[in-house]
């Protein structure tokens, strides 16, 4: 209750139901060409706004108008079933994205390839260890290259060898997007990669402008933050 008085983000409905409001007078356009970076602190709507973009949340109120393929990569366990192979989770991923399966073949040779999992790629990937599944879930996701990238956090995991190699297809798929969404706290990877930044707080944004600019008000901001004490 204390926190729902001093944020205004948390109401009820008429059934009595709890409502979240995540996010409040987004207005953004993005073109071919746009590398877009997400900075706030924990719970300012970064996620949120990602998977409104992604079609996994449907705005309550507004119009979201996405024109060109796109892929999000929120979750490396986004859209496989465990209880089936790999290789079936290979070809539901190709169909899921428009491929046509005289395509699925080439698409299964670079996953395979890739994850390292000649082996294991006809067992159910519920008895996979977790690297194997961190494995397939990046490979999955980044073996189809999209118009529009949208990524939550650095998207890197696995054990110190595969994350060179990670690192390196990744950097590919960033480098061939037409547009890129980026939400990240670290603040030296949204430089790098990011041309324009948005800078949200508690749902509302803060400020929306050239990436070293807004980079440079947010980390003053943080810097003056108090630190609590310790009682």
């Amino acid at each position: 209750m204390v926190v729902a008085a001093a944020s205004g983000r948390l109401a009820q409905d008429q059934q009595q139901r709890v409502v979240v409001r995540a996010l409040s007078n987004i207005n953004l356009h993005l073109q071919s060409g746009d590398r877009l970076g997400l900075v706030g602190s924990n719970g300012a709507g970064k996620t949120t706004l990602l998977r409104v973009l992604a079609g996994i949340y449907e705005p309550v109120l507004g119009r979201l108008r996405v024109k060109g393929s796109l892929n999000a990569l929120l979750d490396p366990n986004l859209g496989m079933n465990l209880d089936l192979t790999g290789r079936e989770n290979i070809l539901l991923r190709g169909l899921y994205n428009g491929l046509p399966r005289s395509a699925v073949p080439r698409l299964e040779e670079d996953v395979i390839e890739f994850a390292g999992l000649a082996d294991f790629i006809d067992l159910p990937v519920r008895i996979y260890s977790a690297g194997m599944v961190v494995r397939l879930g990046f490979a999955l996701a980044t073996a189809i290259k999209p118009q529009i990238l949208l990524m939550d956090e650095w998207f890197l995991a696995g054990d110190a060898s595969f994350l060179e190699k990670a690192r390196q297809r990744l950097e590919e798929m960033v480098r061939g997007a037409d547009i890129l969404v980026l939400s990240s706290h670290q603040v030296d990877i949204v430089e790098s990669w990011c041309t324009r930044v948005l800078w949200l707080d508690q749902g509302h944004v803060l400020a929306d402008g050239p990436a070293e600019e807004v980079l440079d008000r947010y980390r003053g901001a943080v810097t003056e933050q108090p630190v609590a004490a310790l009682a």
